[in-house]
Order: C-alpha cells, then structure tokens, then sequence
C-alpha cells in the first residue's frame, strides 16, 4: 500500500492565529527606526522569514543599513504580545484527522525557536506532530524552499503537500515541488492564492476538514 503524503503545515497564520501581531511588531520596529511604512504593506510580506521580511517592504538599502536592528526590535515587540495568541479554530483537531489517517506531520515553521515552543503548548501538539522547524534549521526561510525542504526530511521524505496560508507559503512549496492547500486564515485574498499556484483554497480550516478527500491530501 502507498504511504499517505506527509501534511506539510505551516503554523503562523495556518494554526495560530499571529499574523496581524507579526505585522503590528514589524510596523513598530520599523517606526523606532525612522522607517515609516503602512502596515498593509508589511501585511503584504508576512509569512516570509525575518531574513527577508525587512527588504521586501522597505528595501535593500534599509536592509543593509538597519535589517538587524529592525529585527531585534521586532523580536522583542512581538514577545510583549506573545500571550494574546490564540489557536486557530479546529487547528488541533486537523493535526489528529491527519494522524488518524496516516499522514506523517511536521510543523513547516519560520518563527524562532522560543516562538514555536509557545505555539506547540498551545496546541498541545507535541506527542501529535512528527517534527517541526524553526527559523534555526536553514539559512534562508521563505519563499525560498530550504524550510520546505528540511521540513520533509525531517519527516522522513516522500511525497508531501504543504498546507499554509500565504502567498509566500505557496511560492516556497512551489519550488520544492510540492502542491499546496491554502486556508484564507492569515488574510491573504482567495484570487491570489490561486495565483501563486495554490492547488485549492479554503476560507478556514473547518471547511477544509469537510471535503479533505477533495484535496491533494486524499491519497
């Protein structure tokens, strides 16, 4: 019999419910240091790794010259507002359907290690999840595919579909070759997702529970 496809599932936005925290710590950190950019353009690159989420909105040069203080500041920003982060609606109970039907999980995750430490206690994921990284395991987060790609390993290889909920999510599954189900959880518009190359769309994890077996993850 064929294994089932390792559930690839990304947590910031997907599981937990972080990304209008990451962008209000990213719009601060930004503002400490003289950078003033709308938060609906940082909205826009949430879901990239820190590595490369300060020169998509503001640029190679603000990267040069502050990306690591801007990065330091939101770090400590967003740990303030760590406790007000809530789990997704049915987040676990898609992590036990998965394991109940055989699907090796790991936890496809950019978010520092202290980060992901909280999300898995708040999901009471540990004895469920097979793995799960963090921004320490590769060099490059994504949209690059490093992330995707340690992610798989460390779930044993094989076929894989990610489950995420941005454009960035998408773009880094897409050059590892792996297709994508998206959730519209972390605010990113359903034309979009599909255009990034999105296999199917789902307004919230609920609606994706309800028609699994039409998704990539049927077999």
């Amino acid at each position: 019999m064929l294994m089932p496809p390792v559930a690839m599932l990304d947590v910031d936005g997907t599981l937990v419910e972080t990304n209008y925290h990451h962008a209000i710590a990213w719009y601060r950190a930004f503002t400490q240091h003289d950078v003033e950019l709308p938060i609906w353009r940082i909205h826009r690159a949430i879901g990239m790794g820190g590595d490369q989420l300060v020169a998509a909105p503001a640029g190679d040069e603000v990267e040069t010259e502050k990306g690591d203080d801007i990065r330091t500041a939101e770090k400590a920003l967003y740990m303030a507002m760590i406790h007000e982060v809530r789990p997704l609606p049915d987040a676990r109970k898609l992590i036990e359907v998965l394991k109940q039907r055989g699907h090796p999980v790991v936890l496809a995750s950019s978010a520092k290690q202290e980060e992901i430490d909280q999300y898995l206690d708040l999901l009471d994921a540990r004895e469920l999840a097979d793995a799960w990284t963090s921004s320490a395991d590769v060099e490059k987060t994504k949209p690059n595919p490093d992330l995707v790609q340690t992610a798989l390993e460390k779930a044993g290889g094989g076929d894989a579909v990610m489950i995420g909920d941005s454009i960035w999510d998408v773009e880094a599954a897409k050059r590892a070759d792996i297709p994508t189900i998206a959730v519209r959880t972390g605010g990113f518009g359903h034309d979009e997702l599909v255009e990034a190359g999105a296999a199917c769309v789902f307004e919230s994890i609920h609606a994706l529970l309800e028609t699994l077996e039409d998704t990539p993850l049927k077999g």
